[in-house]
């Protein structure tokens, strides 16, 4: 039996190439890949007599078929390879066979089915020999002279597509009217699709660029995504928002602070302490963004969210305020699991205030932060040091946000408050 493993990105081709190494009975199908990674490590484990791949494969969609060829060669030097390719191009026959031709075979997708022709080439790679596509031959053989290119105009147009330029901002650097771009960024991607018919390596390569341009900002997204707290990273990429704009908007803010953190961290491993803090912001987010609130940040043993930023919200107030009850709730729940390990428990100290702020992504292009500035933080952060663990502070203007101090409230105040001249009327509950 000749052990064979199969590599190509695209499901349909990677099951029909399956379809037809399951029709020989001297081929077994003893894995598959998806892209170069998962391709190399796949045959250095299964140790295939043959390897069958595409050649363009993710991540970059170029001849990560052939480098994985090269570096399988590399290690298990009597793997035989056989390169599946949809376009008749001599380049990459040529860099398949540049350190020889045994053991190599080089077929067209298109033609893979015909007179067992896929078969054929894998008995042949196994024993050593080698296998050229008839139009591969012919290419390689009486190469046709490229008559398709882009004008400098098309060039140009396709790198400001690929930098993620809008319509809008082409037409104002090359002072034509939004509709003539339109109009020529159809006809470019006509000539494209010409090219691609006519097999030439040029629009295929200007087609590989935009797509990696396209998957590089895709990824910034990502990374924003991971970086920025939820929404905001969406909000950035598609509004096109930079560092330092700001949004006024009405706010209800929430922190919260574990009573007794200094002590708890001085008598607990650091390990253990670690598990538990990773275990408490977990819970936090989950309260804070089942109720459509944002998480700024997390500052040690702090937790600061927001409600009604990035994105306004009608009821943030009512909103904080059941979050609050749902952190304390998640808290004593976990904290019954720690005890039972012998672990301290946590005891949250929450304080809400509700009014307007500024919003802002603040930073630069390496480091970017989503922050909501004003009184309402500074309130908050007063507020909440009046809690003991188990209990939150809400603010006078949160408690006419939601219609009026929750039941079983303790007014404190009027009283003054550390930074502000005029006295605040608060309420506590838990």
């Amino acid at each position: 039996m000749i052990r064979v493993y199969l590599a190509d990105d695209n499901l349909l081709m990677r099951e029909g190439v399956k379809a037809l190494i399951q029709l020989s009975d001297d081929l077994e199908l003893v894995g598959e890949a998806h892209d170069y990674d998962s391709l190399v490590a796949g045959a250095a484990e299964a140790e295939p007599h043959v390897v069958v791949t595409d050649i363009r494969m993710p991540p970059n969609f170029t001849r990560e078929g052939i480098d994985a060829a090269a570096e399988i060669r590399r290690r298990h030097p009597g793997t035989g390879i056989v390169v599946l390719s949809q376009f008749d191009d001599p380049e990459y026959a040529v860099a398949l066979l540049s350190e020889g031709a045994s053991g190599l075979a080089y077929l067209l997708k298109n033609s893979v089915a015909e007179e067992d022709q896929l078969a054929r080439a894998v008995r042949e790679v196994a024993t050593g020999g080698s296998m050229l596509d008839p139009k591969i031959v012919q290419a390689l053989t009486q190469p046709v002279q490229a008559n398709w290119a882009l004008t400098p105009a098309e060039e140009q147009l396709l790198v400001s597509m690929a930098e993620g330029m809008p319509i809008k901002a082409i037409a104002v650097a090359t002072q034509r009217t939004p509709a003539d771009v339109e109009a020529s960024i159809e006809r470019l991607f006509v000539r494209l699709a010409e090219g691609l018919e006519q097999g030439e390596t040029a629009a295929v390569e200007r087609l590989r660029l935009l797509h990696q341009a396209i998957s590089d900002r895709e990824e910034q997204g990502e990374r924003l995504v991971r970086l920025l707290p939820g929404g905001v990273a969406e909000k950035l990429v598609n509004a096109g928002r930079l560092p330092g704009e700001t949004d006024t908007l009405e706010v209800t803010v929430l922190m919260s602070d574990i009573r007794g953190y200094s002590a708890i961290a001085e008598r607990t491993d650091p390990t253990a302490l670690a598990g538990q803090l990773n275990e408490h912001r977990a819970a936090m987010n989950r309260a804070v963004i089942d109720n459509a609130g944002t998480v700024m940040q997390f500052v040690g043993d702090a937790v600061m969210a927001v409600f009604g930023a990035p994105e306004p919200l009608n009821d943030h107030g009512a909103r904080a305020v059941v979050t609050a009850r749902a952190m304390h709730q998640a808290q004593s729940e976990i904290n019954a699991r720690w005890e039972a390990d012998g672990l301290d428990g946590f005891g949250l100290g929450i304080g809400l205030s509700t009014g307007k702020v500024a919003a802002a992504l603040l930073g630069s292009e390496e480091r970017l932060e989503y922050s909501v500035v004003g009184d309402t933080v500074n309130l908050t952060q007063r507020l909440q040091q009046f809690a003991s663990a188990g209990q939150t502070v809400l603010s006078e203007p949160t408690a006419n946000a939601i219609g009026g101090a929750p039941a079983g409230s303790e007014q404190l105040g009027p009283t003054t408050v550390k930074g502000r001249v005029e006295p605040v009327t608060a309420w506590r509950f838990g």
